[in-house]
């Protein structure tokens, strides 16, 4: 079994990324209408010493004031963003307070804390910039639907012929990144289904991206804010994104 997910010690902030004190990690909560799984998820967060922010992004109910009755930092967009709007807030808030990881978590309860100290090990140990939980490693757990997986792979085999690199779980919403990384994605964020273009926006910049075995629950309750999967319109959207993503400069320079 993992180990219970704490804050990194500091002993590991004496490796390759160099810094002299432990790391400040903060995980990005992107929620939207999660009254129902994110006052939980918040008490066990809260209980195993990590620090969360909650981009509450425009929910109709209460999950504003669950999070606030459960004490977590929240900020509330003023309207629905979606997703990518959501988490480019949370890197925004990282980048300005001094973050040198942060971790997307869903609050549907479908990501578990306790892989949170492997997927935030290569990023320590200097040896990746992204790092991807992956439920197709070990292919246990949760593996979603028929249909997803579909799209999974085709996404995979899209991003393995255009970059050469394997990427078990190209939509996985369970990451980690570095400060490296946390500032492009302050800058820039897709939008729209953000998961595969994000990973080849930093394939293509020179980033290095890692994956690591992770188990995920199936969603406790609420709806999915992304509900279109199977429809043409992401899988063209998306493919096109990814495409003329690779006709863009190479290099982090600006970065």
């Amino acid at each position: 079994m993992p180990p219970k997910p704490t804050q990194p010690h500091a002993a590991e902030s004496s490796g390759p990324t160099g810094l002299s004190r432990p790391p400040k990690l903060l995980l990005i909560i992107p929620a939207f209408n999660e009254r129902d799984n994110i006052g939980p998820l918040l008490l066990s967060l809260r209980e195993a010493g990590l620090e969360a922010l909650v981009v509450n992004d425009g929910s109709t109910d209460d999950t504003a004031e669950v999070c606030a009755e459960a004490g977590a930092n929240v900020v509330s967009l003023p309207c629905n963003l979606g997703i990518g709007g959501a988490v480019q807030t949370g890197y925004k808030y990282a980048c300005s307070h001094g973050y040198d990881i942060a971790v997307q978590f869903d609050g549907d309860g479908q990501h578990r804390a306790e892989f949170i100290p492997a997927l935030i090990a290569p990023l320590l140990a200097g040896e990746a910039d992204l790092t991807i939980g992956s439920r197709y490693i070990e292919k246990r757990g949760f593996q979603s639907t028929p249909m997803r997986r579909a799209g999974i792979r085709y996404f995979s085999r899209l991003i393995r012929l255009i970059t050469g690199q394997t990427v078990t779980d190209p939509t996985s919403g369970f990451r980690a990144v570095n400060r490296r990384i946390m500032t492009l994605f302050a800058a820039h964020y897709p939008s729209d289904y953000p998961e595969p273009e994000s990973v080849m926006h930093v394939l293509r910049l020179g980033g290095r991206v890692a994956e690591v075995p992770v188990l995920m629950s199936e969603r406790s309750g609420g709806r999915s804010s992304i509900r279109s999967f199977r429809s043409a319109y992401y899988m063209v959207k998306v493919s096109l994104a990814i495409l003329i993503d690779m006709l863009r400069g190479s290099g982090m320079r600006n970065v």
